[in-house]
């Protein structure tokens, strides 16, 4: 069951980035992501007064560790991914976001102790070739570093901050239960972005004035599924399974990215997919059973 939720989580974050170029058509990147935050953290206060609100042990140092966690989880993740999209191509942000179960899977090593065995790392290997061959040459020749440090930076940054996020998400979530730590979590970063979008707006953003009835949907859209359903079949998955072997689904993102736009945006497709989403099933199924 954890493993089909896990699947939607992916789907939902593959359709995520057509939902996100839907609604900036009519807002500005920090309206897009402090509105799908917001909408998240409206879910779980809803059903935290359904079910009771958490009751977490907040001593001065698991405070210190759920406002770091959101702050890598949320703030800081969308804020730096966000901005650093606005100044470097999509080839480059492509290349970097495939690093991402990578980093999970070293972090994870190091902090949790999770073993890398060498069946792992092949499946880990063999998802990410996966991905570059779906990307094609045309993608992979477009990659620039010169001219877009600041936003290849901010964007492997962002990367970066979501693999901390896992694995510390599922550390702290083992002790303080994980729906709960992620539900508050997302309630924080929601607040915390809130000062930032307000800064936005006061140096001349658009705010809500803009936004189309197609914005508001896609935005919508994002709050409810990406934000808030995929990150709790996420964790779901996360507390049951090892960060290393949750963290490779990520690579089936960019396909069925790829798939969703050819079906949506009427995009081009070739063989270069198919054998692609062969490779990441395979990687998936070797690190599975690592």
């Amino acid at each position: 069951m954890r493993t089909a939720g896990l699947w939607l989580a992916c789907f939902f974050w593959a359709v995520s980035f057509i939902a996100s170029k839907v609604a900036l058509e009519s807002a500005s990147p920090l309206t897009v992501v402090t509105l799908r935050l917001a909408i998240s953290a409206l879910c779980f206060a809803l059903w935290f007064g359904l079910r009771g609100w958490p009751r977490l042990a907040w001593t001065r140092r698991n405070a210190g560790h759920i406002v770091l966690l959101s702050l890598c989880g949320t703030t800081l993740h969308y804020g730096t991914q966000t901005v650093g999209l606005q100044y470097t191509p999509a080839a480059n942000a492509s290349l970097y976001a495939s690093t991402c179960p990578v980093s999970i899977a070293l972090i994870a090593a190091f902090t949790l102790g999770e073993r890398l065995s060498l069946r792992k790392l092949l499946g880990i290997g063999l998802a990410l070739a996966g991905v570059l061959c779906a990307m094609g040459l045309d993608t992979l020749r477009a990659f620039e570093l010169g001219s877009y440090l600041k936003g290849d930076f901010l964007v492997f940054l962002s990367i970066v901050l979501w693999a901390v996020f896992t694995v510390y998400g599922k550390k702290l979530g083992a002790r303080l239960g994980a729906l709960e730590l992620l539900g508050v979590v997302t309630i924080i970063g929601a607040l915390t972005m809130l000062p930032v979008w307000a800064l936005e707006v006061l140096r001349g953003g658009s705010g809500l004035a803009g936004m189309t009835a197609r914005g508001w949907t896609a935005t919508v859209f994002l709050g409810l599924t990406c934000s808030f359903l995929a990150t709790v079949l996420y964790f779901l998955a996360l507390e049951k399974r090892e960060s290393q072997k949750v963290g490779v689904y990520l690579y089936t993102i960019p396909i069925m990215t790829y798939a969703a736009a050819w079906l949506y945006l009427g995009e081009a497709i070739g063989w270069n997919l198919f054998w692609g989403l062969v490779l990441v099933l395979s990687g998936v199924y070797l690190t599975e059973r690592g």
